[in-house]
């Protein structure tokens, strides 16, 4: 356990595995997790629901990507009529944002009529992204945002996306889940390289995760 955290000790836990939660939003206590399974979702094996692919298609959000990190990373972190508790707290949030002007953590966003109405924040190191939450208060919009950070890992060269644990809500995308060693093996290969996720996806990069093809 630990309340102090900087962009710097956030790098080093997750290129070993380890990610920071706190007990609540309201809790200052840090601890750092290592879960003995782990879910990511195979670039090449994300599964896009029939009725949200349409929904992408008819582009009913504007996607964004990093316009408003922040404003993010705060959505996700307040509680709702759903959605009672969060664990991430002030000391999360700083953290993140400072990664965030270090280019290592980016965010995802929908926007509808000029206000951000969905999306999700993640670390990049490498070839790996490692998600952390997501919040929508429209419907679809952090699904179609998910869509988007597929098509743009692709497009960027990725090879790893980490969510981390694995949830009835990520089993509709493909979600699996592996062994701790295996995670760290394929970690170890996916920081050996380099990507840099785009701040826009293409409608090639789009159209192949929404039919299952390679791309490009």
């Amino acid at each position: 356990m630990s309340n102090q955290l900087t962009p710097e000790l956030l790098i080093r836990a997750y290129s070993v595995g380890l990610f920071p939660m706190a007990e609540s939003h309201d809790d200052p206590t840090l601890y750092w997790i290592d879960p003995e399974w782990r879910g990511v979702i195979p670039l090449d094996g994300f599964h896009v629901p029939r009725s949200l692919r349409k929904v992408v298609r008819r582009k009913e959000f504007d996607i964004k990507v990093d316009s408003n990190f922040a404003a993010t990373i705060e959505a996700c972190a307040t509680t709702t009529d759903t959605r009672e508790e969060t664990w991430i707290n002030k000391n999360i949030r700083e953290a993140y944002c400072h990664l965030h002007e270090m280019g290592c953590a980016h965010s995802i966003e929908a926007w509808q009529n000029g206000v951000l109405v969905g999306g999700l924040y993640g670390v990049s190191l490498g070839q790996a992204f490692f998600g952390e939450s997501m919040f929508s208060r429209a419907t679809n919009a952090s699904k179609v945002a998910l869509v988007h950070l597929v098509a743009l890992m692709r497009q960027g060269g990725y090879r790893l996306l980490d969510t981390q644990f694995v949830n009835d809500h990520l089993k509709q995308f493909g979600v699996i889940e592996i062994s701790r060693q295996k995670y760290r093996s394929q970690l170890a290969e996916a920081l050996t390289g380099r990507a840099s996720l785009p701040f826009e996806a293409d409608d090639a990069a789009i159209e192949a995760v929404l039919c299952q093809k390679p791309y490009p």
